[in-house]
């Protein structure tokens, strides 16, 4: 895990890096742009004068124009969300001083997409075409000490749309540069494992390798401590090591952790191991690696157990864009997205279907999330077939090697819908016992798995693919599941992928059955748990213009919930609740593919066009019972167990007004929830997630923006055109506007409301001091709104 030091040394678009005997730095800032292909672009003395200054993560193709033209071809047709790809290359020049002659100087790109070849003052370092794994090079040879450094990027992505949903385009995440001692622990080169938890000690070990990059050999000295959460050192471990010259090796120790706080779902405990690396006595690294300490177990008959409880899954398939900033995402969205689906109830997430940055892990670690960490979507066939037998090997220890210590992740997964799972040559099957037994080598602490697309010949049993896999994923196969069981008893099975709201049938796969897939894994101790399809919006993978995504999450882009949430709240989330929602088939909203969709529903009261006629209202709850008012006239009380999916219907006389659902257990309301008719749009109301940001660069405030009447009330059905100013050169800049809406293509300062709602996200500048939102709409005051950089 990285070592991330947070003070920069910036002189214009240098970075001079400071003396230090290891430093991380962020090599974020100061790029230099230009979507085109110069090969000249390489040299170190090209003029680059000319080209946009960028910031790292970066997307080019989120800010290009919208066009069918951009289709791919057949099933790849709107994988892109009909934005172009293209071949852009990045530059930038940075300082090094004379001290740092006869140190190591790494750059890490932690994802390019894709097809990507670096340069270093006009030396090529290296081609790397896989767009969602890390990978880094060696700078030391190359390097003008005291004099500049220019680094230059090739992106290749002319074969535009190359996956099957939206990827973005460029260096979307984050660079760093490290400077390290000769002598110094590797990348990822620690391994932390707690074979042994007791309620008085866990035996923690850990595998610490050190590289020698220098001519000479070495005995290094290798300090491993434990620091708990609060700052106090629990247990240390001291060992010799001789490491030859241009060598690796690997040391292995253990220490025993008292009274062991465990992590958990529940108690996110973390513990750090600091490694000192001292040669001659003599401090040469230090590193850093947060771990947990927990035991997880898979039973068959019984599903999931986390340090001896047995947990249901109730997860999420995530893709890695968010809307209008594509797939260049700041941490702290990552962070606000994760934070709301914990309050939702999601206790698990699979990274669908490359692996996910690693600060992401690091919130998953520190929130309470247990993970599928996947590596690829297909292996000889789509996207990856080309790099497969090259390249396979390198990106799963990329993989594997770089998320190993995190406690979250509780599964590898190899591969998600392959091709092989269809094979009957017995090639496929070779090729997941390959994949399964390198993961084991890596990391023989967990079992791996894989997604299963349906089929109803299970070809992938006939031919042994699924007997590989320690743990069977299961898309959209609910139906199937107990004659799985039957065949093969001692099998762990999940369901990897399902459906938000219909179920399938034997006989018909798009059955349209409005029986909840969740309870095939509720009613079934031997389903360990369920990740929905998808759980948040994303772009691409759209299956009719103009929507650039896929819009049958239970969030949209803005991390909006939709009322078609309501179910899983209601049997995710143990707190007591109710809400209301009316079907109106005539709504305008994207209906996205059929089967992943669901009846059209509002959370609104206004249907004017409705007055003395009789709508269908919804009220979603976990308690008992529930009474519905309206305008303060009771409609009377309904039992939650007369009804399917949690899910009271009820047929109501449309008046405007008040309408409330009161929820009740034993008896006793616990919880209530109401819809109010509003009047005519009459202000602009923001609403900041944080109005204090940090001055770093890259920080976020995510800010609401609601059209409402006078009374405060949300206006649905009466949406403006709004435009957004971004006030205070330095401090901050608007970084993203988003409605919801897929349809509606991404514009730099203006869009139209979609049901009273929109979504602005401001970035912070690298300097302290006060930025100025101002939202304007026509016939409406003007709203501002102070954040304030610190």
């Amino acid at each position: 895990m990285k070592y991330i030091f947070t003070t920069f040394f910036l002189t214009l678009s240098y970075l001079s890096i400071a003396q230090s005997p290891k430093a991380t730095h962020n090599f974020d800032f100061d790029w230099k742009f230009l979507l085109q292909d110069i090969t000249e672009a390489k040299n170190a003395n090209f003029d680059d004068s000319n080209w946009q200054e960028v910031q790292l993560p970066h997307d080019w193709s989120i800010k290009q124009p919208v066009s069918k033209e951009n289709a791919g071809k057949g099933w790849m047709a709107g994988a892109m969300g009909y934005l172009p790809g293209g071949i852009g290359w990045y530059r930038k020049g940075f300082q090094l001083p004379k001290s740092d002659e006869g140190k190591k100087v790494v750059i890490q790109f932690d994802g390019v997409y894709h097809q990507s070849d670096v340069y270093i003052n006009g030396e090529h370092l290296g081609f790397h075409p896989y767009g969602y794994t890390t990978f880094e090079y060696d700078l030391t040879p190359y390097l003008n000490y005291g004099g500049e450094n220019t680094i230059a990027v090739r992106v290749d992505h002319s074969d535009a749309p190359s996956s099957r949903w939206y990827s973005g385009s460029g260096i979307y995440r984050h660079v760093w540069l490290k400077v390290t001692d000769p002598v110094h622990v590797a990348t990822w080169g620690t391994y932390i494992t707690t074979p042994e938890i007791s309620e008085k000690e866990a035996q923690v070990n850990i595998a610490t390798t050190i590289e020698n990059s220098s001519q000479s050999p070495v005995e290094v000295l290798v300090e491993n401590q434990i620091i708990d959460k609060q700052g106090k050192k629990v247990a240390v471990e001291k060992s010799k090591l001789q490491v030859g010259a241009s060598k690796q090796e690997t040391l292995q120790q253990s220490l025993m952790l008292k009274d062991p706080q465990l992590w958990s779902i529940k108690a996110p405990n973390l513990y750090a191991m600091e490694t000192t690396v001292k040669v001659n006595g003599k401090a040469v690294d230090q590193y850093k690696s947060t771990f947990g300490v927990r035991e997880i177990r898979f039973d068959a008959d019984k599903g999931f157990f986390l340090n001896g409880e047995n947990i249901k899954m109730k997860g999420m398939n995530l893709h890695p864009d968010a809307g209008s900033l594509g797939t260049a995402v700041p941490d702290r969205s990552y962070l606000r997205r994760l934070q709301i689906l914990k309050e939702y109830g999601v206790n698990a997430i699979r990274c669908s279907h490359n692996p996910p940055t690693s600060e992401f892990l690091d919130m998953c670690d520190s929130l309470g999330f247990v993970v599928i960490d996947e590596a690829f979507d297909k292996w000889k066939g789509g996207y990856y077939a080309k790099y497969f037998d090259e390249w396979w090997q390198g990106d799963m220890d990329a993989m594997v090697l770089r998320d190993r210590n995190h406690p979250s992740i509780v599964l590898w997964s190899i591969g998600n819908e392959t091709g092989e799972q269809f094979d009957t040559t017995g090639e496929g099957t070779e090729r997941a016992i390959m994949l399964r037994d390198y993961v084991y080598d890596l990391d023989p602490s967990r079992l791996v798995t894989a997604g299963l697309r349906p089929d109803q010949e299970r070809r992938h049993n006939a031919n042994g693919f699924a007997q590989s896999l320690d743990v069977v994923g299961y898309n959209y196969q609910e139906p199937w599941l107990k004659d799985e069981k039957r065949q093969f008893s001692d099998r762990i099975m999940y369901v990897s992928e399902a459906f938000c709201y219909y179920r399938n049938r034997k006989n018909k796969f798009r059955a349209f059955d409005p029986v909840n897939p969740w309870y095939d894994v509720a009613n079934n101790d031997f389903v360990f748990g369920q990740f929905l399809w998808p759980g948040v919006d994303y772009m691409g993978e759209s299956k009719r213009w103009p929507s650039m995504g896929r819009v049958n999450g239970l969030f949209d882009v803005c991390m909006f919930e939709k009322p078609a949430a309501a179910f899983h709240r209601s049997v995710w989330n143990d707190e007591p609740m109710v809400r209301i929602a009316v079907a109106d088939q005539s709504l305008d909203i994207d209906p996205g593919k059929p089967h992943w969709s669901w009846p059209f529903l509002a959370d609104h009261w206004n249907f004017p066009q409705y007055k003395g006629r009789i709508i269908l209202v919804q009220t979603t709850t976990n308690c008992d019972s529930v009474e519905l008012v309206l305008n303060d006239k009771s409609l009377g009380f309904r039992n939650t167990s007369d009804y399917s999916n949690n899910t009271i219907v009820w047929h109501v006389p449309y008046n405007e007004g008040r309408i409330v659902a009161r929820g009740y257990k034993a008896g006793r309301e616990v919880t209530n929830y109401e819809l109010k008719t509003a009047g005519e749009p009459a202000q602009i109301l923001l609403s900041a997630d944080r109005t204090q940001i940090a001055a770093d660069g890259q920080d976020l405030s995510h800010i609401a923006i609601r059209i409402v009447d006078k009374k405060g009330i949300v206006v649905p059905d009466a949406d403006r055109t709004i435009t957004v100013e971004v006030l205070g050169l330095g401090n901050g800049r608007l970084l993203g506007l988003d409605n919801g809406d897929l349809r509606d293509s991404f514009t730099p300062n203006s869009i139209q409301t979609y049901f009273g709602k929109a979504l602005l996200t401001v970035q912070s500048g690298r300097s302290k001091g006060a930025i100025q939102v101002i939202v304007k709409s026509e016939r409406l005051p003007d709203a501002i709104l102070q954040i304030t950089t610190e």
